[in-house]
């Protein structure tokens, strides 16, 4: 039968020892901790760390430091920063604003510390010569690689932006004085002959119109001699509107004169002076009476041998007087001298050789202290003896007459000389 062995006890004291503790769990050193970057909801049950299980009775220093130890180790991790590969558009910069900051070459960005495993940028290389684009350019190459460097991209991925190599235009040589004064010189030459040649075919076209001779002017000159009386003075005229606001007039001849030379006698005293300078032939004269026969009237064709040129001159030029009067014995017009004539019109035909003059007055042989102009006794509102008779409209409607009636037969003899 086995002996039991006796108890273990001390050689001192004689004493029995104590029982043998289970031996304590010493923590994990560094090279047994578990990955700091591995999230503790994925380490194994046996690695994490319980403050409450067996190891509660640990000393407080101890427990302080697994306590703390934990803490470090259950921090997520920084969240990983994707390398972007897309292509970036090339940024639009304001021209003004690029030019007023002047350019300057950043310094290459340092590794983020979020990522240790990111490598350095490549420093961007220097601009070569005459290759560097001009400051303030909207398309920068070297800021726009600076650029890419400081947002992360571009050189990492893509390798360094190569340096501009676009041809640049030539620029445009600065004016030469010289030319520019030549080139005025020459417009100027150029404007003065045009403008030259211009004027002179105005003024040739002027001179051959005024050399130009009007149609039937030659046959007008014979009119007084070879046209019938009663062709050159009817022995009715009609005048639809003639009258004092528009009223027909009708007057019927009642004296003619034969033909007489130009003198004083048959013509106002200046305007005979004006025609004897370019040539006066014959004054051919008539008396007429309105319907009532209470007025009449004295008109005078003059035949001038004055060329196309003299006779528009003269139209512009000619004066204008009172003229003499016709009277005619035992007529209406048997007193009707120089005292009776009150209002008068004279026209220059500036197509035709000839000259009309009429002068009017009272039938009665009444005198007229102050005579007037057709123009000025036609006038609206004329309060004047003259105006109020309508005298005025007399003179001016019987000379009108006449004239049309010149211009008919001129034109019939034109006519006729083309047969």
């Amino acid at each position: 039968m086995p002996v039991p062995a006796p108890a273990p006890s001390s050689r001192s004291t004689g004493r029995p020892l104590p029982p043998e503790q289970p031996p304590t769990t010493q923590p994990a050193t560094d090279s047994e901790q578990p990955d700091a970057r591995q999230p503790a909801a994925e380490r194994p049950d046996t690695e994490r760390l319980d403050t409450k299980g067996p190891d509660s009775k640990r000393p407080a220093a101890e427990q302080a430091a697994v306590t703390k130890q934990a803490a470090v180790t259950e921090r997520p991790p920084a969240p990983e920063r994707p390398t972007e590969t897309t292509t970036r558009l090339r940024p639009i910069r304001d021209p003004r604003a690029a030019a007023a900051t002047p350019r300057r070459t950043p310094a290459p960005p340092s590794p983020s510390p979020a990522d240790p495993a990111r490598p350095p940028a490549r420093p961007v290389p220097a601009p070569r010569p005459g290759t560097a684009p001009a400051p303030g350019s909207p398309y920068d190459t070297w800021a726009l690689a600076a650029q890419g460097q400081s947002q992360g991209h571009g050189q990492d991925s893509q390798g360094p932006i190569p340096a501009e190599t676009t041809t640049r235009l030539r620029p445009l040589p600065g004016r030469r004085p010289g030319r520019v004064v030549a080139a005025a010189t020459c417009a100027v030459l150029a404007a003065g002959l045009v403008g030259g040649a211009v004027t002179g075919a105005l003024l040739a076209d002027r001179g051959a119109d005024e050399r130009a001779e009007p149609p039937g002017f030659t046959p007008a000159r014979a009119l007084w001699h070879n046209a019938p009386v009663d062709t050159l003075f009817p022995r009715t005229l009609a005048g639809p509107a003639a009258g004092p606001g528009g009223a027909p007039r009708t007057w019927t001849r009642i004296v003619v004169a034969p033909d007489s030379p130009c003198s004083a006698a048959t013509l106002p005293p200046k305007l005979y002076a004006a025609l004897k300078a370019v040539g006066c032939d014959r004054v051919l004269r008539a008396t007429y009476t309105d319907a009532t026969s209470s007025q009449v009237t004295t008109v005078a064709l003059a035949f001038t041998g004055a060329d196309p040129a003299a006779t528009r001159e003269l139209a512009s030029h000619a004066p204008d007087e009172l003229p003499p009067a016709l009277a005619g014995p035992g007529t209406v017009a048997e007193h009707f001298g120089a005292p009776q004539r009150a209002s008068w019109w004279r026209h220059v035909l500036a197509d035709l050789p000839v000259v009309v003059t009429t002068v009017s007055g009272f039938a009665d042989g009444r005198t007229v202290a102050v005579p007037e102009p057709a123009t000025r006794a036609m006038t609206p509102k004329r309060t004047s003896a003259v105006a109020q008779a309508g005298l005025g409209h007399e003179a001016k409607g019987v000379g009108d007459a006449v004239e049309q009636a010149l211009r008919r037969t001129v034109a019939a003899t034109a006519e006729e000389d083309q047969r």
